[in-house]
């Protein structure tokens, strides 16, 4: 109960401190916002029950109707999830992570460090060319397998799901936000870096964070003892062959479904219903490995985090709080470049750990766009430094798909991503607008 009660504190606190500045309606949002990100990161209530809530505040408090807020738990972009987590739970039941993690720590050094910066290398650069939320499903069962040691086994997650979000930012087709970006841009006839310019621009960046990120991982763990580590490569039975012949047809599916504008369009197909397809393929008989029983390991609790994630995207576009902070953060269209690129950075990254990353950048690119339209070049890096930091959320499992995959082992506690993640977001931060001020 104490849990509760602090978190309705925090509550209370935030909505008497949005009073000062806000309207009764935003002041309620922020505060029930406060109450619900304090217990996730408190675990007073289970993860699932927090994220069912904002059904039940968001109409009782006035914020939104319960019809704009239950079809948010609905969202195309979860069935996704679904299908891929059908597809990792298969790559688990067949001991086929063995197999592909073998194949990496031969790569690597067989320590703690190693391990890390091997996960978290391998996540990144798989990410910049597929799904960052693909690879995290994907690497997940090999996170887990690789140790008992619950210490090693948190921070090994943390390195595929944080390589990901480093890794998606170095193409412009690695993460929707990029995505968004550029769609942005040619909506308003401002011309966007190219395909290549992209990843000339965003490598410094991930580059240095894939150098950093791994170190802060290993630092407390270094000395740990890393068992049941198997680096000779086992060979592959009839079943996994098959599994890894049906992976490949995702990814090459995936690559090809994936447009490269302005050279290629793309086969136009929905990745949701490819994942769920794919997913739903896993119960086949004679081509899948999966029974019903198999889906209770579902995590059920992640798939109505990201309801709860997408309500709150909604709550703050329509009842206008967004269009309200744009307004009372227009001070920084006045100060020193490099500052008002730090600012900005500081505002998207602690800003989307209360929501997905792609309806954050949604809400904020409009926002940063009124500033930038009058700024020409500088207008750009400013944009770009918006998106790229919406990423660069280390803190909730909310903020990102890769963070909330993770989540969904249940090896790891909130309050345990969210100490690493301050500091990891504090570093993403500084990285990037330092990149964005000195090299674009």
């Amino acid at each position: 109960m104490k849990g509760i009660a602090l978190a309705i504190a925090i509550g209370l606190f935030f909505f008497g401190f949005g009073m000062t500045l806000f309207s009764s309606q935003h002041s309620m949002l922020i505060g029930v916002v406060a109450f619900l990100v304090t217990l996730w990161t408190n675990g007073a209530l289970p993860l699932g029950v927090v994220s069912l809530l904002p059904i039940i505040l968001f109409p009782a408090l006035g914020i939104l109707d319960v019809k704009a807020v239950a079809p948010n738990y609905s969202k195309t972009i979860i069935f996704l999830f679904i299908g891929g987590f059908m597809m990792a739970i298969a790559v688990e039941k067949i001991g086929l992570h063995r197999y592909f993690s073998s194949k990496l720590l031969s790569f690597f050094p067989n320590t703690a460090t190693g391990i890390i910066y091997a996960l978290a290398i391998t996540s990144a650069l798989l990410s910049a060319l597929l799904s960052n939320t693909t690879i995290t499903l994907m690497l997940l069962p090999i996170g887990l397998y690789l140790t008992e040691n619950p210490r090693l086994k948190v921070r090994f997650l943390l390195a595929i799901a944080y390589g990901a979000s480093i890794g998606g930012i170095i193409t412009p087709i690695g993460t929707p936000p990029n995505m968004l970006l550029l769609g942005f841009l040619d909506e308003h006839n401002v011309s966007g870096p190219s395909f290549g310019e992209w990843i000339l621009r965003v490598s410094p960046v991930a580059a240095t964070m894939l150098l950093a990120i791994p170190y802060l991982l290993s630092r407390s763990v270094k000395k740990e003892c890393v068992a049941h580590i198997e680096t000779t490569v086992p060979k592959l039975d009839a079943t996994q062959k098959r599994l890894i012949w049906i992976l490949g047809t995702l990814a090459i599916l995936l690559m090809l479904n994936t447009p490269i504008k302005p050279w290629y369009a793309g086969l136009g197909l929905n990745e949701k219903l490819i994942l769920l397809g794919y997913g739903l393929l896993m119960f086949v008989p004679r081509i899948g490995f999966l029974e019903w029983e198999d889906t209770r390991d579902l995590p059920y609790e992640i798939i109505f985090l990201f309801g709860a994630g997408f309500s709150i995207a909604a709550a703050f576009t329509q009842t206008g709080l967004a269009a309200e902070i744009a307004h009372k953060i227009s001070f920084i269209a006045h100060m020193p470049f490099l500052w008002m690129l730090v600012l900005v950075a500081i505002f998207v990254s602690f800003s989307t750990e209360v929501t997905s990353n792609t309806a954050l950048t949604s809400i904020a690119l409009p926002i940063f766009y009124e500033f930038a339209k009058d700024m020409g070049h500088e207008g750009l890096v400013l944009m770009m430094v918006a998106t790229i930091a919406a990423s660069y959320a280390f803190m909730l499992p909310i903020a990102t798909p890769p963070n909330a995959i993770v989540m969904s082992s249940r090896v790891i506690k909130v309050s345990e991503m969210a100490k690493v993640g301050v500091v990891a977001n504090s570093i993403g931060v500084f990285v990037v607008a330092v990149v964005g001020y000195f090299l674009w």
